[in-house]
Order: C-alpha cells, then sequence, then structure tokens
C-alpha cells in the first residue's frame, strides 16, 4: 500500500519512520516532509492547510492511506473533505477537532460531562477579562481560544502579567484570529503528563505515558515553545494513575464528544496535570503530540498501520499494542531565538556521527538539504532522542548523541529527564 503523512515536522519524521517499517507498505510519501523525512519517503511540496491540493495528491498517486500529523488541517476539514472524495484518512473530522481547535468547546464539554479539570470562564470583552482576573488574583492561566501552534498558554505569576498576556491575546492579536475569545482559568499545581489514545469513537487504546517540557529554558524557565523535549514513560502516570485517567477522563471524553454527536477517530491527546495522584485535565489536543510521538515510537512495537485502520474502520477493541520496556528520551535542538524570531540557513554538522551510534536516532523537525548539506529551516530543528535501560541511560545516550551535532547558535535545554530521576 501506499501511504501519504502531512506535515513537515519532527512527529512527521517519527511517523514516516515508523509507517515504512510496516511489511504491508511499499512507499511513504510525505507533504510537505523536511531534510531528513527526505531520506525514507518521497517528499511533495505541498503544504500541510493546502487541503485542496491535498486531495489532489491522494487522487492522482492513488494513496491507500492519508496520515494527518499537525491540527490545523484537521481543524479545517481535511478528514471531511477526504472521505467526501472516498479516500481513505486517519485523524478526526472537524467536528470533533474542535476539542483542540476551541478550547473554550473543550472547556464546555469537560464541565457539562463531568470530566475532572480546572475552574474557568470564557471571554470576548478584554475589560471583563480583567475585571475577573483582578477579582480571582494570581497565579491565573491565561489562554487563547484557538489554535497558537502551542505557544497560546500563559500561566501568569502576577495580575499584571495576566493582563499583559491577555492584550497579547485579545488587543495585539498576537496569535491571529486564535484570540478572538481568552480562556481565563484557575492554576493547577503537581507534576505535567501528556496521556495519548488511539479511538475508533468507542473504544480507546492507551499508547506509552510522555512528559513535555515546554518551556524554553532548563528548570521550566521563559516563554512556552511547541515543546523542547519529551521522555516516555513518564513515572508520574503510575498503573493506578493510568487506570484513573482512563476511567475519568479518556473514555469520557470520547462518550462525550459521541453524545454530542462527534464520533472520534484518530488520536486523543490529553494534556494532564497530576496531584497526589489525582489527574486532572489542562486541555486536549486532536493528534500525535510533538515532541512526545518521538520517544513513544522509539518503544512502540508491532506495526502501526492496522492500528490506524482499526480507528477508521471500527475494531480498536481487538488491538493491542506492545512496548519496549526501556525508556526514550527525546532533546529538541532549536535556532537561537526560538520561540521568538531566529535565523535560518545554518549548516549542521555532526548528524552522520549520531547514524552510527547504538540506540539513538535523530528525527528531523526543521531541515533542509541543499548541495548535499543539512541546514536549519525552523525554529524546533531536531529532535534527539535515545533508549537506554532507564532514565539516566538514556538521557546519557541522547545528550552523547547531541554533543556530536552543532551549528551557529544551536539551543537546547540540558534537564530533559531530571523530573523523572527525581
Amino acid at each position: 500500500m501506499k501511504v501519504l503523512v502531512v506535515g513537515g515536522g519532527g512527529r512527521e519524521h517519527a511517523l514516516v519512520w515508523k509507517i515504512a517499517q510496516s511489511p504491508r507498505v511499499e512507499e511513504v510519501l510525505c507533504a510537505p516532509g523536511n531534510g531528513g523525512i527526505s531520506r525514507i519517503a518521497r517528499c511533495i511540496a505541498i503544504a500541510a492547510n493546502d487541503l485542496e491540493g491535498l486531495v489532489r495528491l491522494a487522487q492522482d498517486e492513488k494513496i491507500d492511506l492519508t496520515v494527518v500529523g499537525p491540527e490545523m488541517p484537521l481543524c479545517m476539514g481535511i478528514v471531511d473533505l477526504f472521505q467526501k472524495e472516498k479516500l481513505r484518512i486517519f485523524g478526526p473530522s472537524k467536528g470533533a477537532a474542535q476539542i483542540e481547535g476551541s478550547k473554550a468547546f473543550a472547556k464546555d464539554l469537560m464541565q457539562k460531562y463531568g470530566i475532572p479539570a480546572a475552574q474557568y470562564r470564557v471571554f470576548t470583552k478584554r475589560d471583563e477579562a480583567v475585571a475577573y482576573i483582578k477579582k480571582q488574583g494570581a497565579p491565573i492561566v491565561v489562554k487563547a481560544d484557538g489554535l497558537a501552534a502551542g505557544k497560546g498558554v500563559i500561566v501568569a505569576e502576577t495580575e499584571e502579567e495576566g493582563i499583559a498576556a491577555l492584550d497579547d491575546i485579545m488587543v495585539k492579536r498576537v496569535f491571529g484570529e486564535a484570540g478572538e475569545r481568552a480562556v481565563i482559568e484557575e492554576r493547577l499545581v503537581g507534576e505535567e503528563a501528556s496521556f495519548i489514545a488511539f479511538s475508533d469513537g468507542e473504544h480507546v487504546l492507551p499508547l506509552a505515558s510522555s512528559q513535555d517540557h515546554k518551556p524554553v529554558y532548563d528548570g521550566d524557565n521563559g516563554p512556552n515553545t511547541g515543546g523542547m523535549g519529551a521522555y516516555s514513560p513518564a513515572p508520574v502516570v503510575t498503573p493506578e494513575v493510568h487506570d484513573r485517567i482512563m476511567r475519568e477522563i479518556m473514555i469520557p471524553t470520547v462518550k462525550a464528544l459521541a453524545a454530542e454527536g462527534y464520533l472520534y477517530c484518530g488520536v486523543l491527546y490529553a494534556g494532564l496535570m497530576i496531584k497526589e495522584g489525582i489527574p486532572k485535565a489542562l486541555e486536549f489536543n486532536c493528534r500525535l503530540g510533538d515532541p512526545e510521538t518521538q520517544p513513544i515510537v522509539m518503544r512502540m512495537k508491532g506495526d502501526l498501520v492496522p492500528v490506524m485502520e482499526a480507528c477508521i474502520e471500527g475494531g480498536l477493541a481487538d488491538r493491542e499494542i506492545g512496548w519496549d520496556p526501556r525508556t526514550a528520551v527525546c532533546v529538541v535542538m532549536a535556532s537561537e531565538g526560538y520561540p521568538g524570531s531566529y535565523e535560518k540557513g545554518k549548516t549542521i554538522k555532526g548528524l552522520e556521527k549520531v547514524e552510527k551510534m547504538e540506540g539513538a536516532y535523530c528525527f528531523h523537525a526543521g531541515t533542509k538539504v541543499e548541495n548535499g548539506n543539512y541546514l536549519t529551516a525552523g525554529g524546533r530543528v531536531l529532535g534527539v532522542t535515545g533508549l537506554g535501560k532507564g532514565i539516566k541511560e538514556a538521557m546519557d545516550v541522547t545528550y552523547r548523541a547531541v554533543a556530536e551535532i552543532t551549528w551557529d547558535g544551536a539551543h537546547f535545554r540540558t534537564d530533559i529527564g531530571k523530573k523523572a530521576l527525581a
């Protein structure tokens, strides 16, 4: 079969890498792909949000299965469009993807169906939101309602910070249309974890737990990014906590969406806060995490393609996924200045050394190839991922690989995995 993967980041490189291992897959195409993906798939220069172009590509190439990586095309309705053209595609419908596309929709859904989450209010008027912040006090969390590439959540330590964040979202519109509404909620405390699962609209099949690191600097300092690293499994998700997440959050959310008329077929990702063994939902995503996918697929045993097909066709209850008992750690190497402005076109050196390292793999996120050289082409450039017996060995493998890779202005966190050590 021929498979098309939509997207061009580190998550998509990990998906292409895993899908290409399937004995049923003859060829993988990726649109638009990146420098690293081009080594294992045929990359086509069509943007992930060019839905009509992607439909034509799938038709012309007689694609058997399309797998969507990023949230934007899902929230735009790529699944509905493909299904209308009788093309097989993996991912939730536009209606179901609202779980990520609108934080207000997700919060209202959780409240209506009793899914544990933070207290909140939704605002369309800036002055009313300011009054609410002053009434509630700080710390407080201010969120852009719509899609903001993982950067639309600000944890304000003071009321002034909260109001400044609100002005960025609603007045300056730094996140564009995502700032038409703002969600303001209480700050939950505890330890964060990412819990990702497959769903066919009725059954839920969990993936291995993981933990993302959003802030750009060590110690969770600095502004939020799309993610600076992740590890799997997350020790905070004990077997008891795992069962509770499935029972109180994941299964009820799929049922709630079905009750609202949205059959959820695809990946459901819950960002969680866990305190004293009690999980609460921070937010939901309608796709795999980036960079969580990288360590998760490094640990995943078996063929991913039949699991995705079961999500589309039903029958997920009969599927299971095996896991490598080792720990995986992914460290994101980013461009200097990210998540703000940064330069592109820096020559990356040392990748060939990582290729020879056992237990390590370099997933490309923002790269391109010119004259045989890999150049930086994005904010997050590489997701260097390593396997080891336990978190310390996995960290050692990963950071040894990171040390081999250089370019002018490369930046990465040095503490990915330390929370798991503690």
